[in-house]
């Protein structure tokens, strides 16, 4: 859980790296949590507290995964490469889940060896 917590504190920080590990996590509490809202507004016959969730968490998901790009070595701008219809979004899928960089980059260290604060 603290992997949801921690990238929600940097809210709006689209600089650094961030790892595997912490933007799956993220990923996998966000689909949990839209699972049981959609339950939820289901049983209600709404969509407001998904709507309401999908915005909340929209600048903190662009973020890490701004991040988890930086830790590949990439530019954030290849996050709008899903902009092109399938393929796009594979290429993307692949970036993500691919290992970072050893080695320190222009967008910092690597947060594997980084001491925990």
């Amino acid at each position: 859980m603290h992997w949801y917590v921690d990238v929600l504190k940097k809210y709006a920080v689209f600089s650094g790296r961030a790892r595997r590990q912490e933007y799956w996590m993220f990923f996998l509490f966000n689909l949990i949590i839209t699972i049981v809202l959609a339950i939820v507004d289901g049983a209600l016959d709404t969509q407001v507290l998904q709507l309401v969730y999908s915005l909340a968490v929209l600048i903190p998901g662009l973020a890490v995964a701004v991040r988890r790009l930086h830790d590949t070595g990439r530019s954030g701008w290849w996050i709008l490469i899903s902009l092109i219809p399938l393929v796009g979004f594979i290429i993307l899928l692949v970036f993500l889940a691919s290992e970072g960089k050893p080695e320190a980059n222009e967008y910092g260290p690597n947060p594997k060896y980084a001491p925990a604060v």
